[in-house]
């Protein structure tokens, strides 16, 4: 257990005074069967299927991949701004396309590149399962007090 909290000391932005914020999937991700592995500050792990994911040419849809990783590095910055007391929107989001899958599961890993008080930045990778970058990206969530 921590020491009492100072008043008047700013004590929304003290890490002690937040349970870190746990992930809990929207209408969408159900939909796309994602799954998590890892949540925490320094690592959001998801998993979503190839199958029921893909365009009409049998690939997985890069709007697919896109959505499934701008909501894994939201998540991120949420479980972040939660220490902060604060929550998180996304403001930029952009991806590079490496490689194709048709089939298995993709891996999606968020890990910061910069935490900040205001502004956090995440890159998403995405892999198959041999291991292989699918897809880069780089999100960017403004943090804001949280409204009651």
């Amino acid at each position: 257990m921590s020491a009492p909290l100072p008043k008047d000391t700013g004590v929304e932005n003290h890490p002690d005074a937040h349970e870190l914020w746990k992930i809990t999937l929207g209408e969408l991700d159900d939909k796309m069967g994602v799954k998590i592995l890892e949540e925490s500050v320094d690592r959001v792990v998801a998993t979503m299927p190839v199958e029921g994911n893909r365009q009409s040419f049998g690939l997985l849809h890069g709007g697919a991949s896109l959505a499934v990783g701008e909501a894994v590095g939201s998540w991120a910055a949420v479980i972040h701004a939660s220490t902060l007391g604060k929550t998180a929107v996304g403001v930029d989001v952009s991806a590079t396309h490496h490689r194709s899958a048709r089939e298995g599961q993709v891996t999606i890993t968020a890990t910061p590149i910069h935490l900040g008080g205001t502004l956090t930045t995440h890159e998403v990778v995405i892999t198959n399962e041999a291991g292989q970058r699918l897809c880069t990206m780089r999100i960017t969530n403004l943090l804001m007090r949280r409204h009651k």
